[in-house]
């Protein structure tokens, strides 16, 4: 490899830096797309990989502008700035203050860390041709956006991002819609993106070094050894719902029963709605048949989105979460009677929103019932609860609860939850939570 110098610098020089990719390292530095995600299972030789796609590519364009960027400041020094400095010292040097590492030719390598959202904010307005997210899982969506758009510039070179990942995290969702799942939304060009599924039997090099890893992987519980070892996305550390199997919790459009009760459950906010008809059998077995999931609709814009998807459905009524029967300020009146006078919107009531009661009811419908099969049953084409339920990760202050974070995977599991504690719960969870005992003394000391 030949260094590019400027006219005051010593004559050119070649330079061998050692080390030798495996065929998915090789794979993975000949991807040109703009978006290259690498990975997918522990021990696969992610961190290296990147740390040398970045040194070739400053490297080969003089004057490149990289950023790498891990969760936190104490893990990209460990994870990166050292091995940097012990592998390539002789043709860079790092300044402190910036956090910069810079070649001889101009290229530079910024080190930036996002341990919450509001971090990605310092970098809102600055330019990097290239741009590096290690463990882009531990990162939000929101977080991925803000960087994304830092990628841009007018000089001649490549624009590209590069993620290393795993299953699991705050963003294991968007990662695998993106990569994975390759569901695209509007502006999102199916082009732009390219997976490279890497495990720790591509890396001779840890397996010759360390031959007890995967031993040690193969005696992990079992769910999570699908995803350490063979990098399945379906099941990962934090999962909160890891009773959710699609093989056994979907179902084709036509293996829907005929209808004994059917309701419409919705949870709104202005950034998601998420509503859902389902239905029980003659049985008790719950099944979620339809979806309609939008953002950005205004409470009367919901209300028609819910009517159009109820019509013909013999819909008996519609629950929601509490708080739409509070009154509006700009209004006077509440979200409930803004939907409620839409032509087509059933009958609205409160649903009973208590979390962990309902999450408990939900697992109890996920089991199998005496025939063999599951009590909750979703149709194939409701494909964003799909989606997230096994999105869904533990509260870390609250063991039996959900995780608030990522926002986006939360709306679909709620509005079921809503449905299974309003029409489909067990008496004893659907008793109201203000319930008093009967007193038969007139007396305020008994």
């Amino acid at each position: 490899m030949t260094l590019t110098r400027t006219a005051d610098s010593p004559p050119e020089r070649a330079l061998r830096i050692g080390g030798v990719p495996n065929d998915r390292q090789r794979e993975f530095f000949a991807c040109r797309c703009k978006f290259v995600a690498y990975g997918g299972a522990r021990g696969g030789g992610k961190s290296w990989a990147l740390r040398r796609k970045l040194v070739l590519m400053c490297l080969r364009y003089p004057g490149l502008r990289c950023l790498l960027v891990r969760r936190t400041l104490p893990e990209l020094r460990s994870n990166h700035l050292n091995p940097l400095l012990a592998e390539y010292g002789e043709i860079l040097t790092y300044c402190e203050r910036d956090r910069t590492l810079c070649f001889e030719n101009g290229s530079t390598i910024t080190l930036g860390y996002s341990a919450a959202e509001r971090d990605a904010l310092r970098y809102q307005g600055q330019e990097y041709d290239v741009i590096a997210l290690d463990e882009a899982t531990q990162l939000s969506e929101y977080q991925f956006s803000i960087f994304k758009a830092c990628l841009r510039g007018t000089r001649d070179c490549p624009r590209r991002m590069y993620l290393t990942c795993n299953p699991g995290g705050v963003g294991h969702a968007w990662v695998k819609r993106l990569f994975i799942d390759r569901e695209y939304r509007g502006g999102e060009d199916p082009d732009d993106y390219a997976f490279i599924p890497a495990t720790v039997f591509d890396n001779g090099v840890l397996t010759r070094a360390d031959p007890d890893y995967v031993r040690r992987l193969e005696t992990l519980p079992p769910r999570l050894r699908e995803a350490w070892l063979y990098g399945k996305w379906d099941v990962f550390e934090g999962q909160f719902f890891t009773e959710f199997d699609e093989s056994r919790h979907v179902c084709a459009e036509n293996a829907i029963p005929r209808a004994r009760h059917t309701i419409v459950a919705f949870d709104y906010g202005f950034d998601m709605l998420a509503s859902y008809i389902c239905i029980s059998d003659a049985d008790g077995r719950v099944y979620v048949t339809d979806e309609f999931c939008a953002p950005n609709l205004t409470l009367g814009e919901a209300a028609i989105r819910i009517s159009e998807l109820c019509r013909g459905k013999n819909v008996e009524f519609a629950v929601a979460s509490p708080d739409l029967w509070n009154r509006r300020q700009d209004t006077g009146k509440s979200g409930f009677e803004i939907m409620q006078e839409t032509p087509g919107m059933p009958p609205m009531r409160p649903a009973d929103d208590r979390r962990i009661p309902g999450w408990r009811l939900m697992r109890e419908h996920l089991k199998d019932r005496e025939d063999g099969f599951p009590g909750l049953i979703i149709s194939r084409r409701c494909r964003e609860l799909i989606r997230c339920m096994p999105a869904l990760l533990f509260d870390k202050n609250r063991s039996e609860d959900a995780s608030g974070e990522p926002h986006s995977v939360t709306h679909s599991p709620e509005a079921l939850r809503y449905a299974l504690m309003s029409r489909f719960a067990t008496p004893e969870a659907t008793e109201h939570k203000f319930r008093f005992k009967k007193n038969h003394s007139n007396s305020f000391f008994d």
